[in-house]
């Protein structure tokens, strides 16, 4: 019975202190760089004259503590006729300022914790190399002529090798024209054509000289017959 009654009271004074103060909704995400500013806000509207704003950091292992002020950590309140804002001002930000800050507001009867926002650090990368812009656009002339000369040797490579194929199939086809005359010999053929004819001229007069001595002998037979 104790405990029912002990949780109705939790109830009542939880359900009154939300009554008593409205909340704005917080901005989720912020993202910053090392060594610049930052500023946390968080508004709210209530009724209470007095109320004490503090902030809390939840970091990744879930820990919850205090925001510890400094020269570089402050925080404020700015009040207003309709809403006020509790603020949290970082100054030169250091990798180990990330995590979760809310805003806890506490007074008579109150004691509200705010959704908080979620701070990022982060750190921007180094060039290497530190170079001029002349020396860039050098560089990219020196690219631009390179791609060109990866364009233009191919295409020349080509046209080289297909002048190339082509004297060689001229020199071909010349070679096999020559090779169809190479075993005629003018010389040779007018002397083997002389050569043919000699022959059947000198037999032919031969034949003739025959002829006549066989009439003579046939002359003299006749002569000596009685």
């Amino acid at each position: 019975m104790g405990i029912i009654t002990l949780f109705l009271l939790c109830s009542f004074a939880v359900g009154t202190a939300q009554r008593k103060v409205t909340l704005d909704p917080d901005q989720p995400y912020l993202r910053k760089q090392v060594s610049h500013g930052a500023e946390l806000k968080c508004c709210y509207t209530t009724g209470e004259k007095s109320l004490h704003v503090t902030w809390v950091k939840q970091s990744t292992n879930k820990t919850i503590h205090t925001v510890h002020l400094s020269e570089r950590v402050k925080k404020g309140v700015t009040p207003s006729s309709n809403k006020s804002c509790g603020t949290l001002t970082l100054d030169h930000l250091r990798l180990s300022d990330y995590g979760l800050y809310h805003c806890k507001l506490s007074g008579n009867n109150v004691d509200v914790l705010s959704h908080g926002t979620y701070l990022q650090i982060y750190k921007p990368m180094e060039k290497s190399i530190n170079l001029s812009e002349s020396t860039k656009n050098k560089i990219l002339t020196a690219e631009g002529v390179l791609l060109l000369l990866c364009v233009l040797l191919p295409s020349i490579s080509l046209l080289s090798k297909s002048k190339r194929l082509n004297e060689l199939e001229k020199n071909k086809i010349t070679r096999e024209e020559e090779n169809i005359y190479q075993g005629l010999n003018l010389d040779e053929c007018w002397s083997t054509y002389d050569q043919i004819e000699r022959p059947q001229t000198h037999g032919q007069y031969q034949d003739v000289g025959n002829l006549k001595g066989e009439e003579e002998e046939e002359e003299e037979i006749q002569l000596e017959k009685p």
